[in-house]
């Protein structure tokens, strides 16, 4: 799913040992391309765990019934910054941008 500078990809994957993953594995991605200062690249992905954090709580229960609902395993979560601008976003967007995304993708 794509939002207005985020990009999520998500799966759920099954694992061979038979224990369920409580919290969903997390990726973090700003291409060099799209960012070419590695100082601002790292500020991005800071600001992207940051707003993360903020909000996986609103999440949690529905991360675990969507995986119970798929037959058990661990979700897989990526986060792609895909912003084109030269300013980037402040917290509250991400905030913002990730809650919508991770609403749409559990009700979907």
């Amino acid at each position: 799913m794509k939002g207005e500078f985020l990009r999520i990809v998500y799966a759920s994957l099954q694992l061979e040992n038979t224990g369920f993953q409580p919290f969903p594995a997390i990726l973090f991605a700003v291409s060099k391309k799209t960012v070419p200062s590695a100082v601002r690249r790292n500020r991005v992905k800071r600001m992207m765990r940051e707003a993360y954090r903020l909000e996986k709580s609103l999440i949690s229960g529905r991360a675990e019934r969507l995986c119970e609902g798929s037959g058990g395993g661990m979700l897989c979560i990526a986060f792609l910054y895909m912003g084109r601008r030269k300013a980037f976003p402040d917290l509250e967007a991400f905030r913002v941008e990730i809650r919508g995304l991770m609403e749409s993708m559990l009700l979907s």
